[in-house]
């Protein structure tokens, strides 16, 4: 696999201050992107020397790391804030500041996040948001899939650039970290819930690159999807905040912003959250095959325009999956907010970048302006009792009304690096009436308990629960207990190295089996993080323990009762 040469990142000139002591100049630190003139994106090495640069020559800024992945790299972290002792959780949260995390990199071929997030950190250092600064504290993490970033080459097919190539979309063990937020098979997704439970921040921007349709968008964006998320931080972040976000990037900039979709023929678009087969949505592949999307699929020559015929149905504008599994809906069960970002594929690599950070001053300003009360919210659904409550284990789309959607077009151009064909955007936009399919409802429910009982011999249980943070302690059992009888224990589909669980059936009393007095681990709900222990804890949750088989050495062949009780 090709891999172009590396540009420096840190073309840093360095300034003679009292005493003759050399201190590095900020301003004229430049990002291999900006460097190689955005025909390179930095190397884990390019982002950790321009870390540690604005680390040494700045002091709000704390370099550190957080976890270390499969190939053995430290996964590097900015904390950056004023009046801070050092970069601890302990003096992070003593400040009392809104705690915000920026990662970037997740798949490491859409790499405008992680040039972005450097951008950032630069600018905060050198004090060009000190509004920001004084209701804020900021955790960059720019490299999140440190491994895959290194196996350069033309991974993003027609994507237009950057042209010396890019990583990879899984990481060293072959897997799809934004599919990890509830399995925690990976390195990199461990060590971003013990990242989330030290440093506790409210809000979490996940920034990405799209790879469907040919829109009219420079960036779009998505909230949580999960109908389980507290309605309270939603009606913000719809009513309020994505729209001030769309209204200053287009007053400022003129670029256009709209929620994440894809246009699909029916049904929605399929996004790595395969379904049980008697669920009926489309796979990936027969979505992007009704509405000619992305990379080829689906179409016969790459960067194909294509029009609905005179006549035919209106056509779906789709999101992604509900699951928890995707960082923006795991960070929603948290009870925090969250905004993930897709900059269009298809502008160029430095538009692409542009539109990342626009999205982020407009999205921080947002934040700055109404700090107390995102506090305020996440305090309230933290202390809001979730038991009695109708929630979702599985979710549907919800079909909406009609809205205008602007729908661009591309051309094909020639990498001049790979010679591949690469789609670029044309400055042409039309809009289109299509079907709201952005949200998500239930499609199936279950009233919420007062609390789970786990047997200590769920080791593997315990253990997940414990590194999600999920609070418990040991009991006895008291009271009346209620067992899910099983009516139907089903392996569904192979999926990320698992064979996904599916169990049916209902709950109930009578047990023969379920002992007063019997130890058994308690999870209460009524926890700051209750809606996620709901979602991992339920037998028939399409996310949970038993669909990623964390309860399979419980759930023997023949076995009549999920082994987690529950107490309404």
């Amino acid at each position: 696999m090709r891999r172009a040469a590396g540009v420096a990142c840190c073309l840093l000139v360095t300034a003679v201050v009292a005493g003759g002591r050399q201190k590095p100049s900020l301003a004229d630190l430049k990002t291999t992107a900006e460097a190689s003139g955005f025909k390179s994106t930095s190397t884990y090495d390019d982002v950790v020397k321009f870390m540690k640069a604005v680390d040494q020559a700045s002091p709000i800024v704390f370099y550190t790391t957080y976890g270390t992945t499969t190939e053995g790299r430290q996964l590097p972290l900015a904390i950056v804030g004023t009046g801070l002792k050092d970069g601890s959780p302990a003096s992070v949260k003593a400040s009392n500041k809104l705690r915000v995390h920026i990662q970037a990199n997740v798949h490491a071929g859409e790499v405008e996040g992680k040039e972005s997030a450097l951008i950032l950190l630069r600018e905060l250092a050198l004090g060009q948001h000190a509004d920001w600064l004084q209701s804020s504290v900021f955790l960059i993490t720019p490299d999140y899939n440190a491994d895959g970033n290194e196996k350069f080459g033309n991974n993003r097919g027609i994507q237009n650039g950057p042209i010396n190539g890019e990583g990879t979309r899984a990481n060293a063990q072959g897997l799809n970290i934004n599919r990890d937020y509830m399995k925690l098979d990976t390195p990199e997704a461990k060590a971003f819930v013990k990242l989330w439970n030290d440093y506790d921040p409210h809000i979490g921007f996940d920034l990405h690159t799209s790879d469907g349709s040919y829109h009219g968008y420079y960036l779009t964006y998505s909230p949580p999807l999960n109908p389980d998320t507290s309605p309270a931080i939603m009606k913000i972040m719809t009513d309020e905040w994505f729209p001030f976000v769309t209204k200053q990037i287009k007053e400022k900039h003129g670029w256009d912003t709209y929620y994440y979709g894809n246009v699909s023929a029916g049904g929605g678009r399929g996004r790595g959250f395969p379904s049980p087969p008697d669920v009926g949505a489309p796979s990936a592949a027969a979505a992007a095959a009704a509405q000619g999307r992305g990379r080829g699929r689906g179409q016969r020559e790459p960067c194909q325009n294509v029009t609905p015929e005179p006549g035919s149905p209106p056509r779906e504008w789709a999101t992604f999956e509900h699951g928890p599994r995707f960082h923006n809906n795991y960070v929603g069960l948290r009870n925090r907010f969250a905004l993930l970002s897709e900059a269009y594929s298809y502008a160029t690599f430095e538009d692409r970048i542009k539109a990342t950070n626009y999205f982020l001053e407009a999205a921080l300003d947002f934040a700055n302006q109404n700090a107390a009360k995102l506090k305020k919210a996440i305090a309230d659904a933290d202390r809001a009792k979730i038991n009695a409550a109708a929630l979702a284990t599985t979710a549907r789309f919800k079909r909406g009304g009609m809205i205008d959607i602007l729908m661009g077009e591309v051309e094909p151009v020639q990498n001049p690096v790979f010679g591949s064909t690469m789609c670029n955007r044309k400055d042409v936009v039309h809009s289109e009436q299509m079907v709201d399919m952005r949200w998500f409802e239930p499609a199936t429910t279950e009233t919420a308990p007062a609390a789970y009982y786990v047997p200590p011999t769920a080791t593997k249980a315990i253990e997940l629960l414990k590194a999600h943070g999920i609070r418990m302690r040991e009991t006895m059992l008291a009271g009346d207990i209620e067992g899910f009888h099983i009516a139907r224990n089903a392996a569904t589909q192979t999926f990320e190295g698992h064979t996904l669980r599916k169990l049916e059936g209902n709950w109930g009393t009578k047990f023969d089996d379920i002992k007063p007095g019997t130890r058994y681990l308690e999870v209460r709900t009524d926890q700051p993080l209750g809606r996620l222990a709901f979602y991992l804890l339920e037998p028939t949750s399409d996310d949970g323990l038993v669909a990623w088989n964390y309860l399979d050495d419980l759930l023997k062949e023949g076995a009549t009762r999920y082994p987690i009780l529950r107490r309404k």
